[in-house]
């Protein structure tokens, strides 16, 4: 997967800031004991629930990537709503759709 600019420059610049943050996601994953895919998705439910365009774009991306159909992507944020209200699951739809297009 390709990682956007911004990551790439903070890498260069902040190399051991970005390891500790990567250990962490694969320690917090194993931790979880899930398979992949729940992991992408759950994650995606979360970049939903705080409005991240750029989080939804890629925990949609690696949702695809771990199994994860189209309508379990778009269910995923449907679910959300009497959560975190239509507005914010429209927002997120959109995003998704981005990126499964």
């Amino acid at each position: 997967m390709d990682k956007p600019n911004f990551y790439i420059d903070l890498e260069k610049d902040f190399p051991e800031f970005i390891n500790s943050l990567e250990n962490l996601g694969k320690v917090a994953k194993k931790t979880a004991n899930l398979d992949e895919k729940t992991i992408q998705l759950v994650q995606l439910a979360a970049a939903c629930a705080i409005g991240s365009e750029g989080a939804v774009h890629s925990h949609t991306r690696r949702a695809l990537q771990a199994g994860a159909t189209n309508n379990e992507i778009i269910g995923v944020c449907i679910a959300l709503v009497s959560t975190i209200g239509f507005p914010k699951v429209a927002a997120a739809i959109s995003w998704v759709r981005d990126i499964i297009k």
